[in-house]
Order: structure tokens, then C-alpha cells, then sequence
């Protein structure tokens, strides 16, 4: 027959409960920030839907009028005042927007890092 022996470990139990609040404390910071970065990760996903969300939205109004403005247009025969009007009538309104988009442009100052710095905050 053999005989074995057991070590024991005589330990303080205080310093055992030291050393598990430790543990916690350090799992917990671990797991503030671990939620911290999926909260940022969740965050850009979902500005990210958003976004594309409300582009394929007006992006299927935009389609879906243009082409049907187109569709009836081609409905009518060539030399009918209505297609005419209709054409005129988009042509100028394009041209319209065009224009008041230069405009637009023409009046914004042009960007430059130094002109941030010089105005005087509100």
C-alpha cells in the first residue's frame, strides 16, 4: 500500500479576499471598457444604416418621379404641345438649378485654415 500525503496551504484569510477584490476590480474595468468600444462600434453601424437608409430612400422618390415624368412624356406623340411644354419646361428648370448652384458656389468664400483662427468666436 502507498501512502500519500497532502500538502496543505495554510493561507491568511484576508489576503485570499484581497487578491479576489483585485481580480474583480481589474474584470470590471476590462468590462467598462470592452462596453465602451462595442457602444462606439454600435454607434457607427448605426449612423451607417441610417445614412444609407435615407439615400435609397431619396434616391427611389428621385428615380421614381423622374422616370415617371419621363415615361408619360415619351407616351405623347412627337409634335404634341404637352411633350413640347414639358421639355422646354425641364430643360429651364435644369438650367435654373445650374445656375443658382454657381451662384451659390460663386458667393462662398473660399476655405483657408488661417480665416477659422481670425474670427472672433460668437
Amino acid at each position: 500500500m502507498t501512502t500519500t500525503t497532502e500538502e496543505t496551504i495554510h493561507s491568511d484569510p484576508l489576503s485570499s479576499l484581497g487578491d479576489a477584490l483585485e481580480t474583480a476590480a481589474a474584470s470590471l474595468g476590462d468590462a467598462t471598457t470592452n462596453a465602451r468600444a462595442s457602444a462606439k462600434v454600435a454607434a457607427r453601424k448605426v449612423k451607417q444604416t441610417a445614412h444609407s437608409g435615407a439615400y435609397n430612400a431619396a434616391y427611389g422618390v428621385s428615380f421614381g418621379v423622374v422616370f415617371s415624368a419621363v415615361f408619360l412624356v415619351e407616351l405623347l406623340p412627337e409634335g404634341n404641345v404637352f411633350r413640347r411644354g414639358f421639355e422646354d419646361g425641364a430643360e429651364a428648370g435644369f438650367d435654373s438649378a445650374v445656375a443658382k448652384a454657381e451662384a451659390r458656389r460663386a458667393k462662398r468664400r473660399p476655405y483657408t485654415p488661417d480665416a477659422e483662427e481670425s474670427e472672433p468666436s460668437a
